[in-house]
């Protein structure tokens, strides 16, 4: 199928992209690249050895959506493009509300327009709030603790209200947890601009010497060791999981979580890439962070019942390929310690 793929130059959509391609697909992304870069897309084309097309625009701009949806002839389209740092969530909620909320709108209703009845939704275990673990997919959602996680709950609002009222459209909500790790190859991982938001990058940047130390946030949590739990699975799996339900979906909608179904701390991840890599990852603790939960982990076995998909690589995997990633990456060599 022709699909376009918005947010595509990011972490996860471009991972998912190399599955699309391996899965015999054909790729239009759309990315404003404010936290990506296009020499990502080139690899992607290195790793499948298949063309891409790309457009740099804002998927909140209607008419240049609107534009591509008008040349192209899409099938499916699999929505990640949005901005995802919760923690800069409540400092920055307005332009979190607009990015997500806006962005899908304009996608749905380019939906409708031109017939495309396939839409994958990239949402998160966020959506949970701090409910009780294992998360399955029939749980009441709570108020989430953060902007970030209140967008993806309107997002489903409102694409479930609109497959309610045309039975033809198919949405899967791919509620994911924490996705780690990079290509096999080392040739794409995730590489944010700036100082990174979430973990393994962090981690990775101070093994390499370009941050000082890791902050761990709060460690008086009731978690194993006081430090947050999470479901850390590897993005490759992530992205094998976007190909599983494109390819069994169907009228209607369907809410699948994607994890590995295993809890693992801060501390447990960090002793983890020292062990996978053998080196030493200095780290300090500080005040928990704003909008963050004690533990969170998933029961995916909806997505093993109905899309034949589970997670198979594991947390070792998960930290010696974002290492070789890290080590390739020939942006992080500048030191950041001034900024911190």
């Amino acid at each position: 199928m022709n699909i376009l793929v918005t947010g595509g130059a990011g972490y996860i959509g471009s991972h998912t992209c190399v599955a699309l391609l391996e899965a015999g697909h054909t790729v239009i992304i759309v990315d404003n690249l404010s936290n990506s870069n296009s020499e990502t897309l080139d690899k992607v084309k290195q790793i499948t050895n298949r063309e891409i097309i790309f457009y740099q625009i804002d998927v909140t701009n209607e008419k240049a959506v609107d534009n591509i949806f008008a040349i192209h002839d899409i099938e499916g389209v699999i929505h990640f493009a949005g901005l995802k740092a919760v923690g800069e969530s409540v400092e920055k909620p307005l332009p979190y509300y607009y990015n997500n909320i806006v962005s899908t709108l304009v996608l749905a209703n380019a939906c409708q327009k031109y017939n495309v009845s396939n839409l994958v939704f990239s949402s998160s275990a966020t959506v949970y709030g701090d409910n009780t673990v294992p998360f399955v997919e029939t749980l009441n959602l709570l108020p989430t603790t953060n902007p970030y996680g209140e967008t993806k709950v309107m997002s489903e609002r409102i694409l479930t209200d609109i497959a309610m009222a045309n039975p033809s459209f198919s949405v899967s909500i791919l509620r994911y947890f924490n996705p780690v790790g990079a290509h096999e190859s080392g040739l794409i991982g995730e590489a944010p601009n700036g100082i990174p938001n979430n973990l393994m990058p962090y981690v990775s940047q101070v093994a390499k010497g370009k941050l000082r130390k890791l902050r761990v946030f709060g460690n008086d949590y009731p978690t194993v060791d006081g430090t947050g739990v999470r479901d850390y699975i590897h993005v490759m799996d992530l992205a094998e999981g976007h190909v599983a339900a494109l390819d069994k979906i169907t009228a209607g909608v369907h809410i699948y979580n994607l994890g590995t179904g295993q809890g693992t701390s801060v501390i447990e991840l960090v002793k983890a890439f020292e062990e996978a890599n053998d080196i030493k990852v200095p780290y300090e603790i500080v005040d928990r962070r704003p909008g963050d939960i004690a533990s969170c982990y998933a029961d995916a076995s909806k997505a093993k019942r109905e899309l034949g998909w589970i997670a198979k690589r594991d947390v070792i995997s998960m930290c010696r390929d974002s290492w070789r990633f890290e080590k390739n990456n020939k942006d992080s060599g500048t030191s950041l310690w001034l900024s911190r």
